[in-house]
């Protein structure tokens, strides 16, 4: 079943797809050593809507995720962000996508420790050159509950506050869609929870597109969909009801 969006017009623009590939795929080493990471993936990934991938250690999981993102170049297939194909793009366009149409939330949450995070959140419209939306801004920081927190540096700031800061970060330029790679890794059951609840309610009521690498189950069941793979091809294609 697909997420309720809400329609407004600070939401980012619905796209029949946020992310598409066609036989992706990625080898690492030659010869005997040849490692398949991915073998011919082809999928869509809609926009709109919360998508886990998960898979065992050594499954391709990350490395899909990195290659959609942007952050790593495949060995063959393509892949599209919107209506971008981002395999034919040199690096300066290249990069230039992934600042305006990707948002990224790492386990490790990589805030700027000297900013507060009211800062940290801004942080890529300052280094784009770009002023903020504030009715964007104000609808964020509220769905994640970080209106009391904004003054406070990274160090101040609870493990979950600090991931919810980075999340906010990854949303605050309207992006196509947010990667997370293990978001909730670091975090203790009950922040992890309240992680993915806001996840969920960013998808749900801000119209957002969150892509989530995880290998724990119980995070996947805050999806929409869940893609499973092994030994670089998916395996399963499970759509909630």
């Amino acid at each position: 079943m697909a997420a309720s969006v809400v329609d407004t017009p600070h939401a980012p623009t619905p796209l029949r797809a946020a992310v598409r590939t066609e036989h992706l795929t990625k080898i690492y080493g030659k010869g005997e050593a040849t490692v398949h990471a991915l073998d011919r993936v082809t999928l869509e990934i809609a926009a709109g809507q919360y998508t886990a991938i998960m898979g065992q250690s050594g499954s391709g999981k990350s490395t899909l995720l990195h290659c959609i993102a942007g952050l790593d170049s495949p060995s063959g297939g393509r892949v599209w962000i919107g209506d971008t194909e981002i395999t034919a793009l040199a690096d300066k366009p290249l990069t230039l996508v992934r600042r305006e149409a990707v948002g990224f939330v790492f386990q490790s949450f990589n805030l700027l420790p000297t900013l507060d995070a009211k800062d940290n959140i801004l942080l890529p419209l300052k280094l784009a050159g770009k002023k903020p939306d504030q009715a964007w801004y104000d609808q964020v920081v509220d769905v994640l509950a970080l209106r009391d927190r904004l003054t406070h540096r990274p160090s101040e700031l609870s493990g979950g506050q600090q991931q919810r800061v980075a999340v906010a970060r990854a949303m605050i330029t309207k992006p196509t869609v947010i990667f997370a790679d293990e978001p909730t890794g670091a975090l203790d059951s009950a922040s992890g929870t309240a992680l993915l609840t806001f996840l969920r309610h960013s998808v749900d009521q801000l119209g957002q597109t969150v892509v989530m690498v995880t290998h724990d189950a119980q995070a996947a069941s805050f999806a929409d969909r869940t893609i499973r793979l092994a030994d670089g091809q998916v395996v399963a294609d499970e759509r909630r009801k």
